[in-house]
């Protein structure tokens, strides 16, 4: 490690954040010197940048490069853990989703036991580097959706986001968002390259999956989701996450 780089807080190069809500927390970041690692062990995130909103399960991270501002949504209950990674410790600059498997988690929860991770003390620096390789190594995966650009279609999304089981037409809601349904329909395919449709069924699948874990009947995780049916949405479910909605809640 190059002596001229400037560490932010002394030796220690990792921290570590572990929290517990019973309720909704956001929170708005734009540190320069920590990257951030973000992951719950239980609950949902919903992590969003200019470019994207990503939802985030209880066996996914998300790896945030210093200097990008962000906004983490915790979706309570959640219980979180937060690694925070001194900037000259790693170049990153892309922000990640990864699979979190068993010896992630478990390196991720042993080093927030501890609670820093001091570059001077040679088991500590050594723990660092497992992490930051298994970091590395780990999958990335899609939990995303590209986030509109234009001012009236972000209106229309923070919409859909807020109650995915809205029944309202795509229609009433462009009018509440302060568009006309073509106009909005046209920037949501040109700006995030997904039908608007398509991107309101993606909202509610995600939502859907949230409801599960938390343990929500099928049935009303359907409606809850705006399904007519639990037919027609395990239909959609499966389609979209290759499982169905019990073979999902399973592997919670």
């Amino acid at each position: 490690m190059a002596k001229t780089r400037q560490w932010p807080d002394g030796t220690v190069v990792i921290r570590t954040y572990p929290v517990t809500f019973l309720h909704d927390v956001t929170e708005h970041r734009h540190d320069k010197k920590w990257h951030q690692l973000t992951f719950a062990t239980r609950g949902h995130l919903e992590v969003l940048t200019d470019e994207a909103r990503r939802f985030v399960p209880a066996d996914r991270a998300v790896w945030v490069p210093a200097g990008v501002e962000h906004t983490t949504i915790m979706r309570a209950p959640i219980s979180m853990r937060s690694i925070f990674v001194a900037a000259p410790l790693i170049a990153s600059d892309r922000l990640r989703t990864i699979e979190v498997l068993p010896l992630l988690r478990e390196v991720i929860l042993h080093v927030t036991r501890i609670g820093a991770l001091d570059r001077s003390v040679p088991a500590q620096a050594r723990l660092a580097g497992v992490l930051l390789d298994l970091l590395a190594s780990a999958a990335e995966v899609t939990t995303e959706l590209p986030s509109p650009r234009d001012p009236r279609a972000q209106k229309l999304a923070e919409l859909i986001v807020q109650d995915p089981s809205d029944e309202r037409s795509l229609a009433a809601l462009a009018r509440k968002a302060g568009g006309s349904l073509r106009t909005l329909e046209r920037c949501f395919l040109a700006e995030t390259g997904l039908a608007l449709g398509t991107w309101r069924r993606q909202v509610r699948l995600f939502h859907a999956q949230r409801l599960l874990a938390l343990g929500t009947p099928v049935t009303e995780v359907a409606l809850e989701s705006g399904y007519a049916n639990p037919s027609a949405f395990g239909h959609a479910f499966r389609q979209f996450f290759g499982v169905t909605p019990s073979a999902l809640r399973k592997r919670m």
